[in-house]
């Protein structure tokens, strides 16, 4: 806890330090900076190689400077968001969700479409297939997952499981944090089974994983906006520039150089969409710690 709060103190921190740097001699900043932040689904460099063109396309839209800033923790970001340190932000539909509700100022601009060509996806319950399991008699296994807030976490391996009468509670789950770090728990069988974005999933089939259950399509990833610092008019600009994107077309060369997540296009996104997340969120209370220690 007190590393989590030296963390989020020292990003705030160096926000601050930046929005002075980047004032103009009489004081006065003539074109803010907006600060861009994914969702840590990878490790740092991963994240960076597929969200660098994006902030340059961002920069280059807005006609303004886009800061790259990166974050371990998903409530870390949350807050940072918040508190005034992120103006846009690339979420997944719980995070947003969350979001949202403690701050109604987050506006969700375009959601991202798949490589299947649709703007949304699954979270998919993994294994070996070794471990010959059966979902209908998952108790006391090990379980890896992501982070509390994360969308294919805790709320969507518990949904499963549910479906087959059984529960997180009934299990061992352990929070790693990132999705390709479950992945690669349950390639080292260190957990029975994991929770992860079904995209992950196929990225380390070649290493033996096997879906077990997967999830409905939930609404796709969204870059959000923090509507106190973006205007409405660059907020406009954003959500039509994405949402003219060509990628069978004349951007196909541009967005080649994008992370796969992200060079499939996009489409204009509204709160409304979330609902589903809200629905299977009910009253589920998500435990910020995990039971495996």
């Amino acid at each position: 806890m007190v590393k989590y709060v030296w963390f989020c103190c020292l990003s705030l921190l160096l926000f601050f330090g930046i929005a002075v740097a980047e004032t103009s001699d009489n004081g006065v900043t003539e074109q803010p900076v907006l600060h861009f932040a994914p969702l840590p689904m990878e490790n740092r460099e991963a994240v960076y190689k597929q969200f660098e063109p994006l902030r340059v396309y961002l920069e280059n839209i807005t006609g303004r400077k886009v800061v790259f800033k990166y974050f371990d923790n998903y409530d870390c970001l949350l807050d940072n968001f918040i508190s005034g340190g992120i103006d846009l932000a690339y979420l997944g539909p719980l995070p947003y969700v969350e979001l949202r509700g403690k701050y109604p100022d987050a506006e969700p601009l375009v959601t991202f479409r798949e490589i299947s060509g649709k703007s949304g996806y699954t979270c998919s319950l993994i294994t070996l297939p070794e471990n010959q399991l059966q979902l209908s008699a998952i108790k006391g296994k090990r379980v890896a997952l992501t982070q509390p807030l994360s969308t294919c976490g805790y709320l969507s391996v518990n949904g499963l499981l549910e479906k087959y009468g059984s529960h997180l509670e009934k299990n061992r789950y352990c929070y790693l944090g990132r999705h390709d770090a479950v992945a690669l728990a349950i390639v080292r069988s260190e957990f029975d089974i994991g929770g992860v974005k079904t995209e992950i999933a196929h990225k380390y089939e070649h290493l033996g994983l096997k879906i077990l259950e997967e999830t409905d399509i939930f609404p796709g990833f969204a870059l959000v906006s923090n509507s106190t610092s973006v205007d409405p008019e660059t907020a406009e600009t954003i959500r039509k520039s994405f949402d003219a994107l060509q990628p069978d077309g004349k951007d196909r060369e541009m967005l080649s150089a994008w992370g796969n997540k992200l060079a499939n296009g996009a489409v204009p996104a509204t709160d409304k969409q979330y609902d589903i997340i809200r629905r299977l969120l009910g009253d589920v209370v998500i435990p910020k710690k995990d039971n495996c220690r």
